[in-house]
């Protein structure tokens, strides 16, 4: 193996980690957003106020892109493997 495939596969590695990570880190930025202009406008400051929406707001994105984000993994690795026959000849 190349030192440039390598790389490439790495670089696949990390888009595809950054694609399937991405929405459920967008809904607890955005849910994070709305409780921290919330407890500046009614002056609470309520350390779980902001962990719970933010778990729930994880989970729920979770469970409803779950199978899109195993699919999308599982076709990155069965594609790795199909690929290691080819490097080692």
């Amino acid at each position: 193996m190349t030192p440039d495939r390598a790389l490439d596969y790495l670089n696949d590695m990390l888009w595809n980690a950054a694609v399937v990570a991405g929405p459920a880190m967008l809904a607890t930025l955005l849910v994070g957003l709305l409780i921290s202009i919330f407890q500046v406008s009614t002056q609470i400051q309520e350390i779980t106020l902001s962990y719970v929406p933010k778990i729930v707001a994880a989970g729920l994105v979770m469970i409803l892109l779950g199978p899109w984000m195993i699919a999308r993994l599982t076709g990155f690795a069965r594609d790795l493997y199909l690929t290691i026959p080819a490097l080692g000849g």
